[in-house]
């Protein structure tokens, strides 16, 4: 068949943005539910609401948990570990999870017909519960208090009975004493608890504490030392070893590597000391990056760019890889040799599958895309460094691609630089169907992971430390100035678009250079004296390590701020908000939309009722996709079919 020649970003595609909204549910960890498996489901078309599923007897997926409810916690308001199935006295699955309306946690005993979900913890009291796990007739969580007299959190038991649904007494604080915990684990006989902790101005990646304390008959922590961590040192999620030693995750040598301490002897002993990272940076509570096999084998995922699962021998140090052709692993539940694995590549779809240790064999439970677009539809992740040897610059390009169509002979693509968010995240080759959107219809993409990313050892990281609105627009102008002098990309039509820090990258590379023709931020961040004052507690004092501490960087944060940059834009900005956005509230994208309007700059602004920090709606998540094709359509020179026009202002 031969291909139609048509410019880029003119080409037709089966990746339609209703595709994007209606095919598309991210899927989360699941776990195993008497002969059955669980997983969590994001529902664009149920407004967003994260649903619990199991498959039906017909194999599709069917809901464990009823509308409305939303399982979906705001502690860190990233929130993280939202739900447990539990099992008592050897009865049927029940369901526990935090509820996102009311924040309560509630039981759900699924084999009941018609089944409504009761709640454990009291109303209106401003708690907030995250990192659910079951020990007993309890659910061990950390929970976050909102109150007059300030936030507070601790780690506590919640009854399965319900008797804390009208008697908030009836939650045992198990221990408090830090700003931040999480973590929260109980040894095997039940005498001690082991957890993280810090304090502001740290933030998770930055230095925690591993910490270790004693349990009472009463159920609470009465003593607890710290075994690893400090200020300049992560140390991440501790599993027992039996009732004395504990595995860990720690940096101290400048990578996440594993660990093994004595609880009497606090010294710990490097299990296999790599130039990777076998862990990452702690956005959500509840998050893993290995488990326990048995005393002497963990299974483990070593990072550096893309993620290799591999299984560690506790008494040699020897790792054996398991060959699972996927690029971002997260390991869940298990069940004796099977174990839930979450991930996917960029040629296979992200999802939920089971591992089989003995075969090595993948069996899916549910993808995150219904339809799979045809692979010839799907571009290929080329891992490509940019910058110098001596400041790399690590991304995955995505080259247009579609079997129906080519370029006139000698045109070069568009392309547009992804940025992600955090800044400490990071981006891995995957069936990511927005890329494909814009890579079908001829416009190509490069991922930037700029300095400050995780995945690639903690001196690539500290980049950033007091440099962010600098490293990273660097490191993002580098990558596309990389590609057009390669040849791979129209140096005149290059493209930014990013969402939270992300959108704060796309708004200071916009007014710091020319090298854009556009950009588009998702609830970016557009100041930071006054988003210091109006963000949430988790990130309220990020800033001391990303710029500087207050009122010390005063200055700094007026110089950096992409909002008192505008005299340096001179390039068409769309931006896009959700009106109940927490993290980012509104009133950045407003201030900067203000900016705009008097600076006389065409310019385009979305926002967004009912959402938040994300998109979660089909809707909304179909109106953005569609404005952002034809913002970049005008701009550089294209016309996009079947989207309506995006209109424009200045």
């Amino acid at each position: 068949m031969t291909s139609r020649i048509a410019p880029y970003g003119t080409w037709t595609s089966p990746i339609s943005a209703e595709s994007l909204a209606g095919s598309g549910h991210p899927v989360g960890g699941g776990a195993y539910a008497g002969d059955e498996v669980w997983w969590q489901e994001l529902r664009p078309t149920e407004g967003g609401r994260l649903s619990i599923r199991r498959a039906g007897a017909d194999g599709e997926p069917v809901d464990v948990l009823p509308v409305p409810f939303n399982v979906r916690t705001r502690v860190h308001e990233y929130g993280g570990g939202a739900w447990t199935v539990t099992g008592l006295a050897d009865g049927p699955p029940v369901l526990v999870f935090a509820n996102f309306d009311d924040q309560r946690v509630y039981r759900l005993d699924v084999d009941t017909v018609d089944a409504v979900p009761s709640p454990l913890t009291p109303e209106g009291l401003g708690m907030r519960f995250a990192d659910l796990q079951q020990r007993g007739a309890e659910i061990i969580a950390v929970r976050e208090t909102h109150s007059d007299s300030g936030l507070s959190r601790d780690i506590v038991a919640i009854p399965l009975d319900g008797s804390a649904a009208s008697d908030a007494g009836r939650i045992r604080s198990i221990v408090s004493g830090s700003h931040f915990l999480a973590s929260p684990r109980i040894s095997p006989d039940g005498t001690k608890l082991a957890w993280i902790a810090w304090e502001h101005p740290q933030m998770p990646w930055d230095g925690t504490e591993l910490r270790v304390g004693a349990i009472d008959e009463g159920g609470r922590v009465i003593d607890w030392r710290t075994l690893a961590g400090s200020t300049t040192e992560s140390v991440l999620q501790p599993e027992w070893r039996g009732d004395d030693e504990l595995f860990v995750i720690s940096d101290r040598t400048g990578w996440w590597n594993l660990y093994l301490v004595e609880v009497a002897g606090a010294e710990l002993r490097p299990l296999h000391a790599a130039s990777f990272d076998f862990g990452g940076a702690l956005w959500m509570l509840g998050t893993t990056w290995y488990t326990v096999l048995d005393a002497d084998r963990v299974l483990t995922v070593r990072t550096f760019g893309t993620d290799q699962a591999a299984i560690l021998d506790v008494r040699t140090g020897e790792l054996t890889d398991l060959p699972l052709d996927i690029d971002s692993i997260s390991f869940g539940a298990r069940r004796g040799e099977r174990i839930l694995v979450t991930g996917g590549s960029a040629v296979l779809a992200s999802g939920l599958r089971e591992l089989d240790l003995q075969t090595r064999a993948l069996t899916d439970i549910r993808l995150s895309v219904d339809d799979l677009p045809d692979r010839a539809y799907l571009p290929t992740a080329v891992a490509r460094t940019f910058g110098t040897e001596e400041r790399p610059v690590h991304t995955f390009v995505y080259e247009p691609a579609n079997p129906d169509f080519a370029a006139p002979a000698g045109e070069r693509p568009p392309f547009v630089a992804f940025v992600h968010g955090g800044p400490t995240s990071r981006t891995v080759p995957a069936v990511n169907p927005t890329i494909a959107y814009f890579t079908s219809r001829g416009i190509g993409v490069v991922d930037i992971n700029y300095g400050g990313s995780t995945g690639y050892g903690r001196e690539y990281r500290d980049r950033l430390r007091g440099q962010w609105g600098i490293v990273d627009v660097d490191d993002t102008v580098a990558a596309v100035r990389g590609l057009a002098e390669a040849g791979i990309a129209d140096g005149h039509r290059l493209a930014i678009r990013g969402g939270s820090a992300g959108g704060w990258t796309v708004l200071a590379s916009l007014t710091q250079s020319d090298v854009f023709a556009c950009g588009a931020s998702y609830f970016g961040v557009a100041e930071l004296t006054l988003f210091a004052a109006e963000t949430h507690d988790f990130e309220s004092r990020y800033l001391d390590g990303l710029v500087g501490p207050l009122p010390e960087a005063a200055d700094l944060y007026e110089q950096r701020a992409p909002l008192n940059n505008v005299d340096g834009l001179s390039c068409p900005v769309l931006l896009l908000q959700g009106l109940d956005d927490k993290i980012v509230p509104p009133s950045q994208a407003e201030r900067f939309r203000d900016a705009l309007q008097a600076k006389g700059l065409r310019h385009a602004y979305l926002a967004y009722e009912g959402e938040s920090h994300g998109f979660r709606r089909a809707s909304t998540i179909v109106s953005a996709t569609e404005a952002e094709l034809s913002f970049y359509g005008q701009v550089m020179g294209f016309v996009p079919v079947d989207v309506p026009v995006l209109p424009l202002e200045g």
